[in-house]
Protein backbone atom coordinates (compact mmCIF):
# COMPACT_ATOMS: atom_id res chain seq x y z
CA UNK A 1 0.00 0.00 0.00
CA UNK A 2 1.30 3.18 -1.38
CA UNK A 3 1.35 6.47 1.28
CA UNK A 4 -1.55 8.01 -1.49
CA UNK A 5 -4.06 4.76 -1.56
CA UNK A 6 -7.06 5.39 -1.05
CA UNK A 7 -6.62 9.55 -2.04
CA UNK A 8 -10.00 8.82 -3.93
CA UNK A 9 -12.02 8.90 -0.47
CA UNK A 10 -11.26 11.99 0.32
CA UNK A 11 -11.55 15.48 -0.88
CA UNK A 12 -11.44 19.35 -0.15
CA UNK A 13 -12.96 20.50 3.13
CA UNK A 14 -16.20 21.82 2.51
CA UNK A 15 -17.53 24.67 4.95
CA UNK A 16 -19.82 21.36 7.10
CA UNK A 17 -16.89 19.23 7.20
CA UNK A 18 -15.10 22.32 8.88
CA UNK A 19 -17.50 23.58 11.29
CA UNK A 20 -17.24 19.88 12.17
CA UNK A 21 -13.33 19.61 12.48
CA UNK A 22 -13.75 23.06 15.00
CA UNK A 23 -16.44 21.23 17.13
CA UNK A 24 -13.86 18.00 16.95
CA UNK A 25 -11.41 20.00 18.21
CA UNK A 26 -13.24 20.95 21.10
CA UNK A 27 -14.51 17.45 22.06
CA UNK A 28 -10.51 16.69 21.62
CA UNK A 29 -9.63 19.05 24.35
CA UNK A 30 -11.66 17.99 26.52
CA UNK A 31 -10.45 14.47 25.87
CA UNK A 32 -7.04 15.34 26.46
CA UNK A 33 -7.26 17.46 29.34
CA UNK A 34 -9.19 14.54 30.80
CA UNK A 35 -6.38 12.73 30.29
CA UNK A 36 -3.41 15.33 31.59
CA UNK A 37 -5.69 16.92 34.43
CA UNK A 38 -4.48 13.93 36.84
CA UNK A 39 -0.86 14.83 35.76
CA UNK A 40 -0.48 17.71 38.32
CA UNK A 41 -2.92 16.31 40.82
CA UNK A 42 -0.77 13.22 41.61
CA UNK A 43 0.96 14.20 44.79
CA UNK A 44 -2.67 15.94 45.93
CA UNK A 45 -4.37 12.87 45.44
CA UNK A 46 -1.29 10.80 46.81
CA UNK A 47 -1.70 12.84 50.03
CA UNK A 48 -5.67 12.40 50.51
CA UNK A 49 -5.32 9.01 50.45
CA UNK A 50 -2.03 8.25 52.16
CA UNK A 51 -0.38 6.41 48.94
CA UNK A 52 2.56 6.82 46.93
CA UNK A 53 3.13 8.87 43.92
CA UNK A 54 3.25 5.47 42.06
CA UNK A 55 -0.13 4.49 43.54
CA UNK A 56 -1.33 7.35 42.97
CA UNK A 57 -0.73 7.05 39.19
CA UNK A 58 -4.12 5.04 39.02
CA UNK A 59 -5.54 7.95 38.17
CA UNK A 60 -4.24 8.12 34.48
CA UNK A 61 -2.85 4.54 34.03
CA UNK A 62 -6.69 3.36 34.50
CA UNK A 63 -7.97 5.89 31.72
CA UNK A 64 -5.62 4.63 29.37
CA UNK A 65 -6.36 1.08 30.08
CA UNK A 66 -9.85 1.31 29.20
CA UNK A 67 -9.60 4.04 26.77
CA UNK A 68 -7.29 1.21 24.65
CA UNK A 69 -9.66 -1.48 25.57
CA UNK A 70 -12.71 0.86 23.70
CA UNK A 71 -10.90 0.86 21.11
CA UNK A 72 -11.56 -2.79 19.96
CA UNK A 73 -15.60 -1.85 20.20
CA UNK A 74 -15.58 2.54 18.68
CA UNK A 75 -13.42 1.26 15.54
CA UNK A 76 -16.09 -1.03 13.62
CA UNK A 77 -18.97 0.37 15.43
CA UNK A 78 -18.31 4.08 14.14
CA UNK A 79 -17.51 2.32 10.44
CA UNK A 80 -21.35 0.51 10.76
CA UNK A 81 -23.33 3.44 11.85
CA UNK A 82 -21.13 6.53 11.64
CA UNK A 83 -17.95 8.45 13.28
CA UNK A 84 -19.38 12.05 13.98
CA UNK A 85 -22.74 10.25 15.39
CA UNK A 86 -20.69 7.91 17.94
CA UNK A 87 -18.35 10.60 18.76
CA UNK A 88 -21.51 13.07 19.50
CA UNK A 89 -23.50 10.72 21.67
CA UNK A 90 -20.39 9.31 23.64
CA UNK A 91 -19.55 12.88 24.08
CA UNK A 92 -22.68 13.05 25.91
CA UNK A 93 -22.26 10.24 27.91
CA UNK A 94 -19.16 11.31 29.54
CA UNK A 95 -20.13 14.65 30.90
CA UNK A 96 -21.81 11.99 33.79
CA UNK A 97 -18.80 9.06 33.67
CA UNK A 98 -16.42 11.85 33.97
CA UNK A 99 -17.40 14.22 35.96
CA UNK A 100 -18.59 11.43 38.79
CA UNK A 101 -14.60 11.41 39.22
CA UNK A 102 -14.90 14.22 41.62
CA UNK A 103 -17.16 12.61 44.04
CA UNK A 104 -14.54 9.41 44.65
CA UNK A 105 -13.95 8.37 48.61
CA UNK A 106 -11.27 5.91 47.78
CA UNK A 107 -8.33 5.60 45.98
CA UNK A 108 -10.21 2.62 44.59
CA UNK A 109 -13.09 3.80 43.39
CA UNK A 110 -11.70 6.74 41.78
CA UNK A 111 -9.59 4.12 39.88
CA UNK A 112 -12.85 2.47 38.66
CA UNK A 113 -14.90 5.64 37.59
CA UNK A 114 -11.77 7.23 35.84
CA UNK A 115 -11.61 3.27 33.89
CA UNK A 116 -15.26 3.89 33.21
CA UNK A 117 -14.07 7.63 31.67
CA UNK A 118 -11.63 6.29 29.93
CA UNK A 119 -14.00 3.60 28.40
CA UNK A 120 -16.46 6.43 27.40
CA UNK A 121 -13.99 9.25 25.84
CA UNK A 122 -12.20 6.57 23.70
CA UNK A 123 -14.26 7.04 20.59
CA UNK A 124 -13.74 10.67 20.31
CA UNK A 125 -10.36 11.49 19.30
CA UNK A 126 -9.45 8.27 16.87
CA UNK A 127 -12.86 8.16 15.14
CA UNK A 128 -12.46 11.95 14.75
CA UNK A 129 -8.82 11.20 12.99
CA UNK A 130 -10.75 8.87 10.93
CA UNK A 131 -13.76 11.14 10.17
CA UNK A 132 -11.52 14.03 8.59
CA UNK A 133 -9.73 10.61 6.39
CA UNK A 134 -12.90 9.67 5.39
CA UNK A 135 -13.33 13.31 3.55
CA UNK A 136 -9.86 15.02 3.03
CA UNK A 137 -7.82 14.13 0.45
CA UNK A 138 -4.35 12.85 1.97
CA UNK A 139 -2.01 15.79 0.68
CA UNK A 140 -4.43 18.15 3.03
CA UNK A 141 -4.53 15.68 5.32
CA UNK A 142 -1.78 16.59 8.15
CA UNK A 143 -2.79 20.33 7.95
CA UNK A 144 -6.45 19.50 8.77
CA UNK A 145 -5.58 16.98 11.50
CA UNK A 146 -2.89 19.39 13.26
CA UNK A 147 -6.25 21.88 13.17
CA UNK A 148 -8.09 19.80 14.76
CA UNK A 149 -5.24 18.33 16.94
CA UNK A 150 -5.12 21.63 18.20
CA UNK A 151 -7.96 20.86 20.37
CA UNK A 152 -5.27 17.87 21.76
CA UNK A 153 -2.36 20.73 22.38
CA UNK A 154 -5.17 23.44 24.17
CA UNK A 155 -6.23 20.43 26.06
CA UNK A 156 -2.67 19.16 27.21
CA UNK A 157 -1.84 22.95 28.46
CA UNK A 158 -4.89 23.97 30.17
CA UNK A 159 -5.56 20.02 31.71
CA UNK A 160 -2.32 20.41 33.16
CA UNK A 161 -2.75 24.10 34.29
CA UNK A 162 -6.31 23.98 35.24
CA UNK A 163 -5.35 20.52 37.42
CA UNK A 164 -2.47 22.26 39.57
CA UNK A 165 -4.24 25.94 39.94
CA UNK A 166 -7.96 24.47 40.64
CA UNK A 167 -6.68 21.21 42.45
CA UNK A 168 -3.97 23.98 44.48
CA UNK A 169 -7.08 26.28 45.22
CA UNK A 170 -10.37 23.92 45.37
CA UNK A 171 -8.88 20.52 45.85
CA UNK A 172 -8.33 17.66 42.96
CA UNK A 173 -12.21 16.77 42.90
CA UNK A 174 -13.07 20.35 41.68
CA UNK A 175 -11.54 19.80 38.15
CA UNK A 176 -13.61 16.57 37.10
CA UNK A 177 -17.30 18.38 36.75
CA UNK A 178 -16.03 21.54 35.18
CA UNK A 179 -14.63 18.86 32.03
CA UNK A 180 -18.06 16.98 32.55
CA UNK A 181 -19.80 20.50 31.66
CA UNK A 182 -17.48 20.53 28.57
CA UNK A 183 -17.99 17.18 27.59
CA UNK A 184 -22.35 18.01 27.27
CA UNK A 185 -21.80 20.93 25.53
CA UNK A 186 -19.38 19.78 22.67
CA UNK A 187 -22.00 16.70 22.21
CA UNK A 188 -25.33 18.96 22.01
CA UNK A 189 -23.30 20.81 19.42
CA UNK A 190 -22.05 17.84 17.55
CA UNK A 191 -25.79 16.43 17.17
CA UNK A 192 -26.85 19.72 16.45
CA UNK A 193 -24.22 19.31 13.68
CA UNK A 194 -26.08 16.62 12.70
CA UNK A 195 -29.36 17.46 12.71
CA UNK A 196 -28.90 20.00 9.89
CA UNK A 197 -27.95 17.28 7.54
CA UNK A 198 -25.10 19.40 5.98
CA UNK A 199 -23.18 16.78 6.13
CA UNK A 200 -21.93 14.43 3.43
CA UNK A 201 -22.93 10.93 3.97
CA UNK A 202 -20.83 8.83 6.41
CA UNK A 203 -18.94 6.14 4.83
CA UNK A 204 -20.10 2.92 6.59
CA UNK A 205 -19.12 -0.88 6.34
CA UNK A 206 -21.56 -3.65 5.54
CA UNK A 207 -21.18 -5.85 8.89
CA UNK A 208 -19.76 -5.53 12.10
CA UNK A 209 -20.18 -9.41 13.06
CA UNK A 210 -17.46 -11.28 14.53
CA UNK A 211 -15.82 -12.81 11.28
CA UNK A 212 -16.45 -9.40 9.83
CA UNK A 213 -14.13 -7.62 12.46
CA UNK A 214 -11.93 -10.80 11.98
CA UNK A 215 -11.57 -10.73 8.95
CA UNK A 216 -10.61 -6.65 9.19
CA UNK A 217 -8.10 -7.30 11.83
CA UNK A 218 -6.36 -9.90 9.58
CA UNK A 219 -6.46 -8.10 6.59
CA UNK A 220 -4.92 -4.85 8.78
CA UNK A 221 -2.19 -6.61 10.25
CA UNK A 222 -1.29 -8.27 7.17
CA UNK A 223 -0.10 -5.28 5.95
CA UNK A 224 4.06 -4.31 6.83
CA UNK A 225 3.42 -0.46 7.00
CA UNK A 226 0.02 -0.73 9.18
CA UNK A 227 2.32 -3.18 11.62
CA UNK A 228 5.29 -0.80 12.00
CA UNK A 229 3.03 2.11 12.37
CA UNK A 230 1.12 0.02 15.24
CA UNK A 231 4.21 -0.94 16.77
CA UNK A 232 5.73 2.33 16.70
CA UNK A 233 3.06 4.20 18.69
CA UNK A 234 3.00 1.27 20.92
CA UNK A 235 7.28 2.42 21.98
CA UNK A 236 6.50 6.03 21.62
CA UNK A 237 3.79 6.01 24.11
CA UNK A 238 5.70 3.55 26.77
CA UNK A 239 8.37 5.94 26.33
CA UNK A 240 7.84 9.14 26.52
CA UNK A 241 4.51 8.65 29.14
CA UNK A 242 6.43 6.18 31.32
CA UNK A 243 8.77 9.76 32.28
CA UNK A 244 6.52 12.62 31.23
CA UNK A 245 3.30 11.32 33.62
CA UNK A 246 5.67 11.85 36.88
CA UNK A 247 7.32 15.70 35.98
CA UNK A 248 4.66 17.36 38.01
CA UNK A 249 5.60 15.04 40.93
CA UNK A 250 9.48 15.62 40.42
CA UNK A 251 8.79 19.11 40.56
CA UNK A 252 6.68 18.97 43.14
CA UNK A 253 9.43 17.22 45.40
CA UNK A 254 12.35 18.73 44.17
CA UNK A 255 11.45 21.83 43.81
CA UNK A 256 8.97 22.20 46.76
CA UNK A 257 6.23 23.84 44.21
CA UNK A 258 2.91 24.62 45.20
CA UNK A 259 0.29 22.63 42.58
CA UNK A 260 -0.55 25.73 40.55
CA UNK A 261 3.06 26.24 39.72
CA UNK A 262 3.61 22.97 38.90
CA UNK A 263 0.41 23.03 36.31
CA UNK A 264 1.29 26.35 34.64
CA UNK A 265 5.16 24.99 33.84
CA UNK A 266 3.69 21.57 32.62
CA UNK A 267 1.36 23.25 30.85
CA UNK A 268 4.36 24.65 28.72
CA UNK A 269 4.65 21.90 26.99
CA UNK A 270 1.17 22.24 25.44
CA UNK A 271 3.02 25.90 23.48
CA UNK A 272 5.90 23.50 21.57
CA UNK A 273 2.56 21.50 20.39
CA UNK A 274 1.19 25.23 19.19
CA UNK A 275 3.76 26.35 18.04
CA UNK A 276 4.01 23.00 15.76
CA UNK A 277 -0.05 23.65 14.61
CA UNK A 278 0.73 26.95 13.37
CA UNK A 279 3.54 26.19 11.26
CA UNK A 280 2.85 22.63 10.52
CA UNK A 281 2.53 23.31 6.37
CA UNK A 282 5.61 24.85 6.46
CA UNK A 283 7.10 22.20 8.35
CA UNK A 284 5.70 19.74 6.47
CA UNK A 285 6.83 21.06 3.11
CA UNK A 286 10.22 21.92 4.85
CA UNK A 287 11.47 18.86 6.13
CA UNK A 288 8.61 15.84 4.75
CA UNK A 289 7.75 12.76 6.86
CA UNK A 290 11.42 12.03 7.85
CA UNK A 291 12.44 14.99 8.71
CA UNK A 292 9.22 15.89 11.05
CA UNK A 293 10.17 12.27 13.15
CA UNK A 294 14.05 12.55 13.34
CA UNK A 295 14.14 16.26 14.36
CA UNK A 296 11.38 15.47 16.72
CA UNK A 297 12.63 12.90 18.53
CA UNK A 298 15.51 14.51 19.00
CA UNK A 299 13.46 17.30 20.37
CA UNK A 300 12.22 15.13 22.76
CA UNK A 301 15.30 13.72 24.32
CA UNK A 302 16.70 16.87 24.96
CA UNK A 303 14.06 17.56 26.69
CA UNK A 304 14.30 14.97 29.04
CA UNK A 305 18.29 14.33 29.25
CA UNK A 306 18.01 18.32 30.67
CA UNK A 307 15.06 17.59 33.19
CA UNK A 308 17.20 16.39 35.98
CA UNK A 309 20.18 18.27 35.25
CA UNK A 310 19.23 22.03 34.49
CA UNK A 311 18.52 24.64 37.04
CA UNK A 312 14.27 25.15 38.10
CA UNK A 313 14.34 28.71 35.64
CA UNK A 314 15.49 26.21 32.53
CA UNK A 315 12.61 23.41 32.81
CA UNK A 316 10.05 25.34 31.02
CA UNK A 317 12.45 25.19 28.04
CA UNK A 318 13.00 21.23 28.62
CA UNK A 319 8.80 21.12 28.35
CA UNK A 320 9.16 22.97 25.14
CA UNK A 321 11.19 21.15 23.64
CA UNK A 322 8.92 17.98 24.58
CA UNK A 323 6.07 19.58 23.47
CA UNK A 324 7.16 20.91 19.99
CA UNK A 325 8.99 17.07 19.78
CA UNK A 326 6.06 15.03 20.61
CA UNK A 327 4.09 16.67 18.05
CA UNK A 328 6.41 16.61 15.15
CA UNK A 329 6.72 12.79 15.40
CA UNK A 330 3.43 11.84 17.18
CA UNK A 331 0.95 13.80 13.78
CA UNK A 332 3.62 12.23 11.28
CA UNK A 333 2.64 8.80 13.09
CA UNK A 334 -1.12 9.82 12.91
CA UNK A 335 -0.84 10.84 9.30
CA UNK A 336 0.27 7.83 8.25
CA UNK A 337 -2.22 5.94 10.54
CA UNK A 338 -5.34 7.07 8.33
CA UNK A 339 -3.97 5.29 5.42
CA UNK A 340 -3.43 2.24 6.94
CA UNK A 341 -6.81 0.83 6.15
CA UNK A 342 -8.78 3.08 3.78
CA UNK A 343 -11.59 1.22 3.58
CA UNK A 344 -12.40 0.66 7.37
CA UNK A 345 -10.60 3.66 8.76
CA UNK A 346 -12.60 3.70 11.72
CA UNK A 347 -11.22 0.09 12.71
CA UNK A 348 -7.56 1.11 11.54
CA UNK A 349 -7.11 4.43 13.53
CA UNK A 350 -8.83 2.54 16.05
CA UNK A 351 -6.38 -0.02 16.97
CA UNK A 352 -3.41 2.80 16.52
CA UNK A 353 -5.36 4.64 19.60
CA UNK A 354 -5.51 0.99 21.46
CA UNK A 355 -1.44 0.62 20.80
CA UNK A 356 -1.14 4.29 21.74
CA UNK A 357 -2.91 4.21 24.92
CA UNK A 358 -2.04 0.22 25.86
CA UNK A 359 1.66 1.59 25.72
CA UNK A 360 0.96 4.58 27.75
CA UNK A 361 -0.07 2.19 30.27
CA UNK A 362 2.06 0.13 30.19
CA UNK A 363 4.72 3.22 30.24
CA UNK A 364 3.01 4.96 33.42
CA UNK A 365 3.00 1.26 35.29
CA UNK A 366 6.46 0.52 34.13
CA UNK A 367 7.67 4.20 35.09
CA UNK A 368 5.80 3.83 38.18
CA UNK A 369 7.48 1.10 39.81
CA UNK A 370 11.34 2.66 38.37
CA UNK A 371 9.93 6.33 39.91
CA UNK A 372 9.02 4.69 43.22
CA UNK A 373 12.58 2.62 43.83
CA UNK A 374 15.32 4.61 41.83
CA UNK A 375 13.75 7.96 41.51
CA UNK A 376 12.90 10.29 38.39
CA UNK A 377 16.30 10.71 36.65
CA UNK A 378 16.59 7.48 35.47
CA UNK A 379 13.59 7.25 33.90
CA UNK A 380 13.92 10.16 32.01
CA UNK A 381 17.33 8.87 30.80
CA UNK A 382 15.96 5.83 29.69
CA UNK A 383 12.80 7.57 27.63
CA UNK A 384 15.64 10.04 26.18
CA UNK A 385 17.40 7.22 24.93
CA UNK A 386 14.50 5.17 23.92
CA UNK A 387 12.68 7.74 22.13
CA UNK A 388 15.80 9.03 20.08
CA UNK A 389 16.58 5.50 19.00
CA UNK A 390 12.54 4.84 17.95
CA UNK A 391 12.32 8.31 15.74
CA UNK A 392 15.30 7.69 14.24
CA UNK A 393 14.93 4.23 12.87
CA UNK A 394 11.24 5.12 12.21
CA UNK A 395 12.68 7.75 9.76
CA UNK A 396 14.67 5.30 8.15
CA UNK A 397 11.80 3.12 7.52
CA UNK A 398 10.09 6.15 6.08
CA UNK A 399 12.89 7.17 3.58
CA UNK A 400 12.88 3.41 2.38
CA UNK A 401 8.86 3.36 1.84
CA UNK A 402 9.08 6.79 -0.05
Amino acid sequence: MTGKQGLATGGSPTPAIGRAVVLLGVAAFATVATMRVADPLIPQVAAEFDVTAGDAAIVSSALTISYAIGQFVYGPLGDRIGKLRLIAWMAVISAFTIGAAGFSNSLSTLGLIRFIGGATIAAIVPLGMAFVGDHVAYEDRQTMLARMLSGTIIGAILGQVLGGVIGEHFGWRAVFPMLGAVFLIVGALLLRELGKSRLPPPKLTVSISVGALIRGYVDLFKRPWARIVILVVFIEAFFFYGSFTFIGADLHQRFVLDYGTVGLILGVFGLGGIVYALSVRHLVRKLGERGLAMLGGTSIAVGLVCMPLVPLAAIPISQFLMGLGLYMLHNTLQTNATQMAPEARGLAVSTFANALFLGQAAGITAGGVLVDSHGFAPAYMISAVGLLILALSFARLLNRRQ
